[in-house]
């Protein structure tokens, strides 16, 4: 038996020896209770990334200005079948005040006007009225913005540039005596000579080949032989002709000396009138028209056609273009017989 207890004692003590060797649990205070998992926190929603607002002052578009009326198509009778509408875009020029300019420096020679293709010098008619309209027109609209000097183009050849641009400038010259300067500016195949019955040089290849002084290239009308005055419109009418033809006429154009002529002879004179080449096969008239306000583009009734305009138009689209003259338009609108409208041509221009 004792050989038992001694075993049980053993045992027991291997046991005590065993549970000796374990680590213990960690002690607890009385009442503790047992630590717990930490809750993770909620996580925090991100701030919202505010609009972004641009802090950069945009210029506001300018508001365009309400549009002005189309004007009406205005017919222009002329002799031997020819006729002329004016349909003008609105655009415009302040008046120069007077200044000191003497004609007398600038050289007479003698001049034998075409006066059938001048419907201008006439006293009276629908040819005239018209001009006076699109002379009204052009005032009007350099009242709103700078307009003195007009070139006169067209797409292509035959159109009438040429004639449109004389007689508007007999026209200005013919409101109270005016001082204008009409310029040749197609020194390829210039043609306002012939109608004024002018010499041709030396014009304006002289000058811009520098040449020639602009007083040199610059002429007017002698008086009359029989000490009758001259035609009202020639009397205060300066002509700047093309001089001799010249295969530069691209190079020459394109200079910068049209543009100080026109800048130095701007101050004396109201209005300055430019004929030009057609910009459709040359760059003379796309160059002149730099240095000039604005731009009439001539169109011919039934011969122009709508593309060649177009095509005119995107070549100066550099420039101001005032609006379209309409050439040699068949069954124009009578207004002679209008309530006596002929009687309206006596009143002083």
């Amino acid at each position: 038996m004792s050989n038992i207890y001694e075993a049980m004692r053993r045992a027991e003590l291997d046991a005590a020896n065993r549970a000796a060797a374990e680590p213990a649990p960690p002690a607890q205070l009385a009442g503790q209770l047992p630590a717990a998992n930490p809750i993770p926190a909620a996580p925090v929603p991100p701030e919202p990334i505010p609009a972004v607002v641009s802090t950069i002052p945009i210029a506001a578009a300018p508001i365009p200005p309400a549009p002005i009326p189309a004007a009406p198509v205005i017919a222009i009778p002329i002799p031997a079948a020819d006729a002329t509408a004016i349909a003008s875009a609105p655009m415009a020029n302040a008046p120069t005040a007077d200044s000191a300019f003497d004609l007398a420096n600038i050289r007479q020679v003698t001049w034998n006007p075409s006066l059938h293709q001048l419907p201008a010098l006439e006293q009276r008619g629908a040819a005239v009225e018209q001009f006076r309209s699109l002379r009204s027109r052009m005032q009007a609209f350099r009242d709103l913005n700078t307009l003195k000097s007009i070139l006169i183009s067209s797409a292509l050849p035959q159109e009438g540039k040429s004639f449109v641009a004389i007689n508007l400038a007999i026209t200005f010259a013919r409101h109270k005596g005016r001082r204008i300067l009409l310029i040749d500016g197609d020194m390829r195949r210039s043609t306002l000579h012939n109608l004024l019955g002018a010499p041709e040089g030396p014009g304006l290849t002289e000058y811009l080949a520098g040449k020639a002084t602009l007083t040199d290239v610059m002429q007017r009308s002698n008086p009359s032989e029989t000490g009758a005055p001259l035609p009202p419109g020639l009397a205060s009418l300066v002509f700047i002709p093309g001089g001799l033809a010249s295969d530069k006429a691209g190079d020459l154009s394109g200079n910068q000396r049209f543009g100080r002529l026109i800048a130095e002879a701007a101050p004396h004179f109201h209005w300055i009138v430019v004929d030009s080449s057609p910009v459709n096969l040359v760059s003379d008239g796309v160059n002149l028209a730099r240095a000039c306000d604005g731009v009439l583009l001539i169109a011919r009734g039934g011969r122009t056609k709508f593309e060649s305009a177009q095509r005119a138009l995107a070549e100066l689209k550099a420039s101001n273009v005032l609006g379209f003259v309409l050439n040699a338009v068949e069954n124009q609108p009578a207004a002679s017989g209008y309530y006596g409208y002929d009687q309206y041509d006596k009143i002083e221009e």
